[in-house]
């Protein structure tokens, strides 16, 4: 007979027995309402939990009766909701699943390249099934780890999933928990990690039935943007703190997931002598046994101790979002810089900047928001800086969605995308991003009438922050998010990585530079410096151990520049080498006009919105005759 393997929830322990355990100090007594089966009393613990091992078999639907009342609960802690969270729990076995992974050792955080996916939106069916389908060709593309929007049972028919009130519940709108595990098997065998993002920082609006069992879940002390704030470090949050910690490991152990994404950490409030994220870092890395994992997190206020080592203060998670980097780029390509945009101006020094010491407010003065921002990222990994110019997020703040290469022109959509994938950092593409896709991305939910107007209205307040929207909002033009095309508008059309093959070309081949060449995958602290050549000209100098290694990425955002000498040694090739153009964006195969030799009439000669890629070769000119385009 097998054991609990949590100390919530139902656990199915073998020979048609299961082990239902349950924190419900607000109650009295506690039942256990099976359908078509027998109703039972739990037994009282201490500390305000009741169990019970009952003849209860897998596949069985039950939920919980508080004090004999004629309500019925679903299990806080269930696996799965099939007719979501206002129904019934079911007891679900996790030891059946046939795993073939078992060779499978993660992936350590250097050379990742991450793409966020929403299920529901990434393939027109919106099931596990259909997206893992897709699997071999993002492992072909380059991609080495998926981070899965969170899909944490949640109200409607749709939605992002930051609104999920059943933590340990994969949402049944994709599919079965075994489809999940499916994909994340399957996602093994080509060779792709799979991280989940979570939200621990507040549950959504509708179906969390927490409040019935514990009111110590929640908490006043802390001021929450999403709802109430979660109970890390009051009275009674050991039981809180336990729902969480479980969670995290849960996710590792019974679906062999390879990492977490830490949905706004700075709304996770904990006074606590252990910060309950590095309880959660801890139990995770635990429950991987010998795999690796990796722990990212989104952090508003930049607070570099989230991937500091424990050891030295820090909570020891592993990476973390750069917001400023794509603040960054964003206005270099579009010259917009209002709202959040408006402290960064898209200078070649802030991107130069980003890829030598990740975030760019570090706690100096931030004018948007009249405090400082950030904190020091001295000693910390380039690889530690998740670097991305879409995500869910940015492209929805858009106002209508629009995705970033619409923005802006297409030789600059290109360089960036080349400086992005190439970067020392991390990169994460946002699905549909590898091919330019047409479908926008919005906020959607599902919601009865009342809270969809409140979510309208919510809505277009927060969009009013960037005055361009306003005439979208005065005209009508923003989307409803309670409406189904919205929802409908946002699936991918993969018959475009056909229609745009030169922007899917286009990161096939960086990615691939970025897997086979040293200076890209290195990513090792102080191996990048750079130089701002122009106003909208900056390089990047990759040094290797072996100098016929090193690569120069120059990167022109602006028009065409010609300059007979370059006064800066990082532009200057190793000791009897000479550069070589070996790869431009401008190539006709992304959809450019070519590239002209850079070295042309004894001048310089960059062109306008592009990026090239120069690697040494043995000098066979005359010095002062300097570059030449390689012929084979």
């Amino acid at each position: 007979m097998l054991r609990r393997m949590r100390p919530i929830g139902a656990d199915y322990i073998g020979d048609g027995l299961t082990s239902f355990r349950v924190w419900a100090p607000n109650a009295a007594s506690v039942e256990l309402v099976v359908e078509c089966g027998p109703t039972l009393a739990l037994q009282a613990e201490d500390a305000g939990y009741f169990s019970r091992t009952a003849p209860v078999p897998v596949g069985a639907r039950y939920r919980f009766r508080l004090d004999g009342s004629d309500t019925l609960y679903p299990d806080p802690a269930s696996r799965f909701q099939p007719d979501g969270p206002h129904g019934a729990s079911v007891v679900v076995d996790p030891n059946t699943f046939p795993w073939t992974d078992g060779e499978w050792r993660g992936r350590a955080l250097e050379g990742q390249v991450i793409y966020e996916m929403h299920v529901g939106t990434f393939t027109r069916a919106g099931t596990w099934a259909a997206a893992m389908r897709e699997l071999p060709e993002l492992a072909r593309l380059g991609v080495t780890t998926i981070e899965l929007m969170p899909i944490a049972e949640f109200e409607g028919r749709r939605g992002w999933g930051y609104d999920g009130v059943d933590l340990f519940a994969p949402t049944h709108l994709y599919g079965e928990p075994d489809d999940f595990r499916r994909f994340v098997d399957r996602a093994h065998a080509v060779g792709v990690a799979v991280l989940l993002d979570v939200v621990y920082n507040h549950f959504g609006p509708v179906g969390n039935y927490l409040r019935q069992f514990a009111l110590a879940y929640f908490t006043d002390k802390y001021e929450n943007e999403w709802g109430d704030a979660i109970n890390f470090d009051g009275a009674d949050a050991g039981p809180v703190r336990e729902l969480f910690v479980t969670n995290a490991g849960y996710w590792i152990e019974e679906f062999h997931l390879d990492g977490l994404r830490l949905d706004a950490t700075q709304q996770i409030f904990d006074s606590s002598p252990e910060h309950v994220l590095t309880a959660i870092g801890r139990r995770v890395r635990e429950k991987a046994g010998g795999r690796s994992v990796i722990l990212v997190a989104e952090n508003e206020e930049q607070e570099t101790k989230l991937i500091r080592p424990v050891e030295a203060g820090g909570y020891g998670l592993d990476a973390v979002w750069n917001d400023d980097f794509h603040h960054s780029a964003v206005v270099a390509l579009t010259g917009r810089a209002e709202a959040y945009y408006s402290d960064t101006h898209g200078t070649p020094q802030e991107l130069i900047s980003a890829a030598k010491y990740g975030y760019l407010f570090q706690g100096q003065y931030y004018a948007w928001q009249e405090q400082p921002r950030g904190t020091p990222a001295w000693g910390l990994r380039p690889a530690q800086f998740v670097a991305f110019l879409e995500n869910h997020d940015q492209v929805a703040n858009s106002a209508r969605g629009t995705r970033l290469h619409q923005l802006t022109s297409p030789g600059r959509w290109r360089a960036m995308t080349a400086l992005t994938l190439l970067g020392p950092w991390t990169p994460m593409l946002f699905q549909g991003q590898e091919f330019c896709s047409s479908a926008p991305f919005l906020y959607f939910v599902d919601f009865d009438a009342a809270l969809s107007v409140a979510v309208r209205k919510g809505r277009a307040e927060f969009l009013r922050q960037f005055p361009s929207t306003s005439q979208y909002e005065d005209q009508g033009q923003v989307a409803d998010p309670g409406d189904p095309s919205t929802f409908a508008r946002c699936t991918l059309d993969f018959g475009e990585r056909v229609q745009h093959a030169p922007a899917y070309a286009l990161h096939h081949d960086l990615l691939r530079m970025r897997r086979d060449e040293v200076a890209f995958h290195l990513q090792r602290a102080g191996a990048v410096d750079g130089s701002v050549l122009a106003a909208q000209v900056l390089a990047l100098r990759y040094v290797a151990d072996a100098r016929v290694d090193d690569r120069l990425l120059v990167v022109n955002l602006g028009r065409d520049v010609r300059r007979p000498s370059i006064a800066d040694p990082l532009v200057a090739p190793p000791l009897d080498f000479e550069w070589d153009v070996c790869w431009s964006s401008e190539d006709a195969a992304y959809g450019g006009r070519g590239t002209a030799p850079l070295w042309s009439s004894g001048e310089w000669n960059i062109p306008g919105e592009s990026a090239v890629v120069l690697r040494p070769r043995e000098r066979r000119l005359s010095p002062r005759r300097g570059i030449r385009r390689r012929t084979a």
